[in-house]
């Protein structure tokens, strides 16, 4: 460079920052799996879509191993409707009849999958798309929730009974972004079953060993005092959260209840996320201003994640 252009060189020096203060992260994280539960509003805006996919192929470029895990809501309920097929919860659980089955399938696995394969590969031949059938990833029984202490058929709805990672972990053996609907087979009556999406991706970043369970959701993270204060605890124990468990909103309870579940089978953070903040992952994961609600294990309540 020539003497003669000092204030040309100084313009850049602010992404040269960025891409310093990110250096610890891109060193500890390194090689490590994480594991992305997509969904809420990240899901239906386009902007955010695109920018999801941005910072999941960052991930990998990066050197880290990503695995996304989605359900669909919205598109599921707009093709019931489209279809005449009434959505009806229970127990904050959607009620699955063999016809809505077929929707809920078709959707997740044709559709929304889709769509965020086809936005990762925009970057390069990188994204894969599975279902919890596919190699036996998920197997799962028919969920019977309790409600009033009776026990409710909500239809096909079920509840992980064991992951076989072995696809996963050759696509990321070969360099790619799995990309999983959360459905699942039985292996009692081989029907195929709806399954919680935060609850499979819990459990698949317990299975792989991920480092980190990200859940990208529509709030700021898990409120203090909700809502009489919109403060936002940013860093809880597993045993924090469990006291806080039953005081929580029935939209989060998944969300934190697979949170806990994977902390304690040895992921070492779980973390909900605004996904209405673009970029909202390369924050949490390469900044020190995380953002969201962090759950640690006990044993490491006060040291830095």
């Amino acid at each position: 460079m020539s003497d003669h252009t000092p204030a040309r060189k100084h313009t850049a020096l602010p992404k040269a920052q960025i891409l310093i203060e990110a250096l610890p992260w891109l060193t500890r994280h390194n090689g490590k799996t994480v594991v992305i539960k997509f969904g809420g509003n990240a899901m239906v805006d386009d902007a955010l879509k695109d920018a999801f996919a941005q910072d999941v192929v960052f991930l990998r470029q990066a050197g880290l191993k990503p695995v996304v895990v989605h359900g669909g809501g919205p598109q599921i309920n707009a093709q019931l409707d489209k279809q005449g097929l009434v959505s009806e919860f229970r127990a904050g659980l959607r009620v699955t009849t063999p016809e809505a089955m077929d929707v809920v399938r078709m959707v997740l696995a044709g559709q929304v999958q889709r769509e965020l394969v086809g936005l990762l590969n925009q970057h390069g031949p990188l994204a894969v798309g599975l279902t919890g059938e596919d190699a036996h990833t998920l197997t799962a029984t028919k969920h019977t929730p309790q409600i009033d202490g009776e026990p409710v058929d909500i239809g096909r709805v079920g509840e992980i009974t064991a992951i076989d990672t072995g696809a996963i972990e050759a696509l990321l053996a070969d360099g790619r972004i799995p990309v999983i609907s959360s459905i699942a087979r039985s292996a009692d009556d081989g029907h195929v079953y709806n399954v919680n999406a935060d609850t499979a991706a819990a459990a698949l970043a317990a299975a792989l060993g991920a480092e980190t369970l990200m859940v990208l959701t529509d709030v700021e993270g898990l409120y203090a005092d909700w809502p009489n204060s919109d403060e936002v605890i940013s860093r809880l124990t597993v045993s924090e959260l469990e006291k806080l468990l039953p005081e929580l909103s029935s939209g989060m309870v998944p969300k934190m209840e697979g949170c806990l579940h994977a902390v304690r089978r040895g992921v070492s953070t779980a973390r909900v996320i605004d996904g209405r903040v673009p970029h909202s992952i390369l924050l949490e994961i390469f900044t020190d201003e995380g953002i969201g609600t962090m759950v640690v294990p006990d044993a490491q309540g006060g040291e830095q994640q």
